[in-house]
């Protein structure tokens, strides 16, 4: 039985809701990683109020935790500009990954949808979608699934940031507590649920050596864009070869 349009009234509040349940465990993970964050940025001379401009407007943690690295008085823009566009060029293969259930999506609806693309709503949404083909459902996007996830986690990380901003003196260095492994830790978890076996993680494997590698070998945030990459022709090779 083919699922009715995400479209309709009928179906939008519940693909809603149940985008917003799935977040639950990656909300858990953010709850102390924007802690974390907040925290580093008041350190670094933030204000309350700036903190949320930062992490709404902008919406990816990896990168605002390599600027906050860099960050020095006055900031050298174009360094952080830089390793930030390198940290955040993961999102090349994301995106393209999550392309071919975008393509039925008008501009004005895949722009803004693009907007919310993190670590946690890549991995919810796509894993959705495949799900859902593999049951013929159609269409395989749930743009309302997606956009649940997506807003509960754009909203816990930007209240939660600024809680970590406003808290940052009290709770001193938030590293020491180890509370910062949270996120990566429900990621995994994430992950987990998108096993296809290990034929099909052989450019997961390629790309973790490469940028592991590339971490102990070469100082600065190279090893994000050598991962990537190498995930990418991995799997370029072994398409060819099958």
């Amino acid at each position: 039985m083919r699922a009715p349009a995400p479209g309709s009234e009928e179906t939008w509040p519940s693909e809603l809701r149940r985008g917003i349940a799935s977040s639950m465990p990656v909300l858990i993970g953010l709850v102390p990683y924007g802690l974390v964050l907040g925290a580093q940025a008041a350190q670094k001379g933030f204000s309350v109020a700036e903190v949320p401009l930062m992490t709404g407007l902008n919406f990816a943690g990896g990168a605002e935790f390599a600027a906050l690295q860099l960050w020095t008085s006055p900031p050298h823009i174009l360094l952080i500009a830089a390793v930030t566009f390198l940290v955040n060029s993961r999102y090349l293969v994301m995106g393209a990954a999550l392309a071919p259930f975008l393509k039925t999506l008008p501009k004005r609806k895949a722009l803004p949808t693009l907007f919310f693309l993190t670590d946690a709503s890549w991995a919810l949404g796509l894993a959705d979608a495949q799900r859902r083909a593999a049951r013929d459902l159609r269409p395989a996007f749930s743009l309302p699934y997606y956009l649940g996830a997506s807003l509960a986690c754009y909203c816990v990380w930007v209240v939660f940031t600024t809680f970590g901003a406003a808290l940052g003196a009290v709770l001193g260095d938030v590293e020491a507590y180890g509370i910062d492994m949270a996120f990566p830790a429900v990621f995994l978890v994430i992950l987990r649920g998108m096993w296809r076996g290990f034929r099909s993680a052989r450019p997961w494997l390629v790309s973790l050596v490469a940028a592991a590698v590339t971490y102990l070998a070469v100082p600065g945030a190279w090893y994000v864009a050598v991962g990537a990459l190498s995930g990418i022709f991995a799997a370029y090779l072994l398409a060819r070869n099958t």
